[in-house]
C-alpha cells in the first residue's frame, strides 16, 4: 500500500472489515473512519532553502458502541491481526465503562439526500507538482518582497510552499459509507523589518487554493508581505477614543471565529453559551445575514457529508440579524432534544454589500482601520472579549499614521449590533470567508 492508487483500494476493505470485526466482537453499532494525508513543505529562507519536509500519514478512527457504553480509539497500525487486537481490547473496555443513552449513530434519515454533484476538491494534476516548481514559487515570493520600495530594511524574508492531498473512507455499520479525497495549496510570505527605535515589525501574507493553477504567483504575496511589512514602520499607540472601525477581511475572520464555540451544541448543552436560548431573536446588525454553505464548489470547508455522515445541506446561521440555527451533532442533539444540523462549520456565505473596501474607509471619514487583532480573548459563557489591535488611522477618509498596542474590548452580545455595513470582498483564502466589517462606535483604549 505504498501507492496512492493502492491506498484508495484499500481504505473501504479496510473501514468495511473493522465494522465487521467490531460487530463480531461484541459491540451493537460501529463507525470506522480511514485516512491517509501526503504533505509536503517547503520553506525558503533569506536566499536559501531552510527546510524541505514530506510526510505521509494512514490511519483509522474507530467508534465503538456497547450496550449504551462508548469508546473511541485510533491508529496507525492498519495490519489486520492489529486491527482484531485493537477492537477487542477496546470492545473489552467499553464495557466496564458508565452508560451514556445519548451515545449512537445517527439516525439513517439524516444520511439520506446527499447532493450528486462535484465539489471541486481535488487537483488532478497534482501529482504533476515538482519540487523544482515548489522551490520556484518560493523564490518568486523572496523576490517580490524584497522589490518594495525601501526594502534595505527588510532584516529577513520567510517564504513557503504547502500542499496537502487528503483522503477518507468512512462506514457506519447503520447503512452509510462514503469516500472523499480533496488537495489544497497554499503559499506564503512572512517579512521582518527594522524600525527607527529598534523595534522589528513583522509582516505576513498568504494564498491557498484546492487547485494549483489557482494560486496567486508567488511574486504577488511576497510583495504584499513586505508591502504591509513596510507600512508598519513608525507604528505608535494612538489616542484613547470612541469611534468607528473598519476591519479588513482577512483579520475579521478572528472576530467571527470567536462566535463558533457558543454556537455548538456542546457548548449550549453544558451552558457555556451566551447564545443559549437566543434562537430566533436578533442577536445581531440586521445587517448581517449568513449562510453556511457546504456545497460551494470549490470552497475549503466543502463537503458532500459530515464527520459523522449526516448529508451536507445550505442552511442559514443568520438571517438579518436573527439567529436561525447552531452547530450541533447527533449526539447533543439527542441530549437537547433538538434535530442536529452538523457539528461543525463548513464555508460561510455572507450577504455582501455594494462598497469596497476604499469606499467604506472614505465613509467612515475619522476612524481606525484594523489589519490585525493581537492576543485577547473571549468568554463563550458572557460574551466578554477583549483584543489587542493594529492598524491605521482613518482621518479625512484616508489611511493616515500606523497604530499598534492599542485594545478594544466589550461583549458580543453587543458588539455586533453596532455593525454598520459589510463589504463586498469575502476573503477567498478561509472557510469564514468574511467579508471587511463597519462597526460603530467602538472604544479604543490607547495613549
Amino acid at each position: 500500500m505504498s501507492n496512492t492508487k493502492d491506498t484508495r483500494e484499500d481504505m473501504p476493505s479496510i473501514a468495511r472489515s473493522c465494522i465487521e470485526l467490531s460487530r463480531k466482537r461484541g459491540a451493537n453499532a460501529a463507525s470506522a473512519d480511514v485516512y491517509r494525508v501526503r504533505k509536503v513543505e517547503f520553506q525558503w529562507r533569506d536566499g536559501s532553502p531552510e527546510t524541505v519536509t514530506e510526510s505521509t500519514t494512514r490511519g483509522v478512527q474507530l467508534e465503538l458502541y456497547v450496550d449504551e457504553r462508548y469508546a473511541r480509539v485510533s491508529t496507525s497500525d492498519l495490519r489486520p491481526e492489529a486491527l482484531e487486537s485493537l477492537i477487542g481490547d477496546t470492545v473489552e473496555v467499553a464495557r466496564t465503562l458508565a452508560q451514556d443513552p445519548y451515545r449512537g449513530l445517527p439516525d439513517p434519515a439524516l444520511y439520506e439526500g446527499q447532493a450528486k454533484l462535484d465539489l471541486g476538491l481535488e487537483d488532478p494534476r497534482y501529482d504533476e507538482l515538482s519540487m523544482e516548481r515548489r522551490r520556484q514559487l518560493a523564490e518568486e515570493a523572496e523576490a517580490g518582497a524584497r522589490g518594495v520600495k525601501g526594502s534595505d530594511v527588510i532584516l529577513s524574508v520567510t517564504t513557503g510552499v504547502e500542499d496537502t492531498l487528503s483522503e477518507r473512507f468512512l462506514v457506519n455499520s447503520n447503512g452509510f459509507s462514503g469516500g472523499s479525497r480533496s488537495t489544497a495549496f497554499s503559499v506564503s510570505a512572512e517579512v521582518s523589518v527594522k524600525d527607527e527605535d529598534g523595534r522589528r515589525p513583522e509582516e505576513y501574507s498568504s494564498a491557498v487554493s484546492r487547485r494549483f493553477a489557482e494560486l496567486p504567483n508567488g511574486t504577488l504575496i511576497g510583495r504584499d508581505a513586505g508591502e504591509r511589512a513596510m507600512a508598519r514602520l513608525g507604528s505608535r499607540k494612538g489616542e484613547s477614543a470612541v469611534m468607528p472601525m473598519v476591519v479588513d477581511n482577512r483579520s475579521a475572520g478572528r472576530m467571527v471565529g470567536m462566535l463558533m464555540s457558543p454556537l455548538s451544541g456542546s457548548s449550549l448543552q453544558q451552558k457555556r453559551s451566551f447564545l443559549e436560548g437566543k434562537l430566533g431573536e436578533p442577536v445581531f446588525s440586521d445587517r448581517i445575514t449568513i449562510h453556511d454553505d457546504p456545497l460551494l464548489v470549490g470552497g475549503l470547508g466543502s463537503r458532500l457529508w459530515d464527520s459523522e455522515g449526516i448529508a451536507a445541506r445550505r442552511r442559514a446561521i443568520v438571517d438579518g440579524g436573527v439567529l436561525k440555527s447552531y452547530y450541533i451533532d447527533s449526539y447533543y442533539g439527542r441530549k437537547l432534544g433538538t434535530a442536529p444540523t452538523s457539528g461543525s462549520a463548513s464555508n460561510l456565505s455572507w450577504s455582501s454589500g455594494e462598497r469596497a473596501p476604499d469606499a467604506l474607509i472614505a465613509a467612515v471619514g475619522d476612524g481606525m482601520f484594523v489589519t490585525g487583532f493581537l492576543g485577547g480573548n473571549s468568554n463563550g459563557l458572557t460574551g466578554d472579549f477583549s483584543l489587542g489591535v493594529r492598524g491605521f488611522r482613518i482621518r479625512d477618509g484616508k489611511l493616515a499614521e500606523p497604530v499598534a498596542e492599542m485594545n478594544i474590548s466589550g461583549n458580543h452580545l453587543e458588539f455586533w449590533k453596532k455593525l454598520a455595513a459589510v463589504g463586498n470582498d469575502p476573503y477567498a483564502y478561509s472557510p469564514l470567508r468574511t467579508p471587511t466589517l463597519v462597526f460603530d462606535g467602538v472604544t479604543f483604549a490607547g495613549a
